[in-house]
């Protein structure tokens, strides 16, 4: 269920014919009566400085999604954050298996350094023990 837009001055909803409603940079709405009636890029609520924003099918799709129910939003990005999340996964297990692969080449590289080291002390004439000169 979307959420209900009303006029946060005189608490009108859209009607036919309706006056257009407008959203302000402090996050109020009004309809466009309430705000002919205020003061110039002043909000009629909270006294800030605002900007104004027409409400309608042309506004972003960003500020129509404030306005959309909660169920919506979660269908709406459910779909997203699960490609999201299977290109990630996708990528850790790509990343996973290079890493075991380079892994695997350095224990076979260190294998046979250490079967040619074995080999070179294998080949070394045994060290003669020193004798003492009174034995």
């Amino acid at each position: 269920m979307a959420v209900p837009v009303f006029c946060n001055s005189c608490s009108c909803e859209p009607r036919k014919p309706t006056p257009r409603f407008f959203l302000t940079s402090c996050g109020h709405v009004f309809c466009e009566v309430c705000l002919q009636k205020g003061k110039k890029d002043e909000c009629l609520i909270c006294k800030a400085a605002c900007q104004t924003l027409v409400l309608s099918k042309q506004t972003s799709p960003d500020i129509q999604g404030l306005f959309m129910g909660l169920d919506v939003l979660c269908k709406k990005y459910s779909k997203e954050v699960t490609q999201i999340s299977e290109f990630q996964e996708k990528h850790r297990k790509h990343l996973l298996s290079y890493y075991k692969q380079k892994a695997a080449k350095l224990e076979e590289s260190l294998k046979k350094v250490t079967q040619q080291i074995q080999q070179i002390q294998g080949m070394k004439p045994p060290e003669k023990t020193p004798q003492l000169p009174f034995s």
